[in-house]
């Protein structure tokens, strides 16, 4: 018996979110297993006195977050969230984590009961002493539903140029696998899919903190040697993390897209990098609220947040933060003040 078409629902249309809908739309196109048309949530906008999405109905691309790329025709920016998610079969989170408690009632209550559901989101959460997966909130908030994760080397506007790269799916479901891939896998966007769900998000989450330690560098004219010091000690920082707080993580995912190639990529582009260089420039401002508004064009700094959330992990119950000297003065010299000439000293 053949079964009906898959429907993709993107929620979120940020410059990832945006990106990565070109190449979904493209698969939807072309592979019968997915319903050709994919929706989008996009959360609505003025732009010059014009709703956001007729713009990208309109014109196929999305100004704001996009502005140099066109998106697919059967990629249809929709408003309201409970139209979007409509019996979609496969959901794709793409935004910024702190909305999800807000947005996850309304899909649950909209989509198809046996949905897919894949995180693009990188960040961590605090609970009950320990780090908590975006993953595994949305899982929860989705009345149990797994999800699935997509992490890697992925800076959206080199992606929308269709320029190559690699990526990382963790699911532990086969069918949830194969679908993954299907729907993400492009000869210019290529998958890879491995079981490691918490340690490809982790590695996703964590590299925008070390990131930041890159920034203050470049921020700071030291050289590549430094900046690469930085990196191995960030990397090493990553994994004794991932096996403190879950153990199941396997070494070989940070040789993934996931780990080695996102870390190096976000530490010598990437949002993080730039707003921590020019927080010791001072050129935006000195607050990193002035900062993201300054260069981020509405999105959000994400290595700030997973940074302060690292350290209340690292603090809660048994100070564990003098095991980890990168993190530590990479919070410090964000939110206590420390003086960001400390970066070279914060390896064991």
């Amino acid at each position: 018996m053949q079964h009906a078409p898959e429907k993709i629902c993107i929620v979120g249309s940020g410059n990832w979110g945006s990106a990565i809908a070109r190449i979904v739309g493209v698969n939807a196109h072309f592979h019968q297993e997915f319903n050709p048309t994919v929706n989008m949530w996009v959360f609505e906008e003025q732009i010059d006195g014009k709703n956001l999405t007729e713009i990208i109905n309109e014109t196929h691309v999305n100004v704001k977050y996009l502005p140099d790329a066109k998106l697919p025709e059967n990629v249809v920016a929709v408003p309201d969230l409970a139209t979007a998610a409509k019996d979609a079969t496969m959901l794709i989170f793409v935004l910024p984590h702190q909305f999800l408690n807000r947005i996850c009632p309304q899909i649950v209550a909209n989509c198809s009961p046996n949905a897919h559901i894949i995180s693009l989101i990188k960040g961590i959460e605090f609970e009950n002493n320990a780090p908590k997966l975006i993953s595994s909130m949305i899982s929860q908030a989705m009345g149990g539903k797994p999800c699935s994760v997509l992490m890697g080397a992925n800076v959206a506007n080199e992606v929308a140029k269709d320029e190559f790269c690699e990526a990382t799916v963790g699911c532990l479901d086969v069918h949830g696998a194969n679908l993954w891939h299907k729907c993400f896998d492009r000869p210019t966007f290529k998958i890879n899919v491995v079981s490691d769900v918490p340690g490809v998000e982790l590695c996703g989450a964590l590299k925008n903190v070390v990131a930041l330690g890159a920034g203050f560098c470049d921020g700071l004219k030291l050289g590549g040697n430094t900046k690469a010091a930085i990196v191995r000690i960030g990397l090493m920082e990553m994994k004794k993390f991932c096996a403190l707080y879950f153990p199941s993580v396997e070494s070989d995912t940070f040789f993934e897209s996931c780990g080695v190639a996102d870390l190096i990529t976000t530490c010598y582009g990437g949002r993080n990098r730039k707003c921590a260089e020019a927080f010791v420039t001072g050129e935006h401002g000195k607050s990193w609220d002035e900062i993201e508004k300054a260069l981020l064009n509405g999105q959000k700094l994400q290595g700030t947040i997973t940074a302060k959330d690292v350290m209340i992990c690292l603090k809660a119950g048994q100070d564990k933060s003098d095991d980890f000297p990168l993190f530590t003065t990479i919070h410090n010299i964000a939110f206590e003040g420390m003086k960001v000439e400390q970066i070279v000293h914060c390896h064991a």
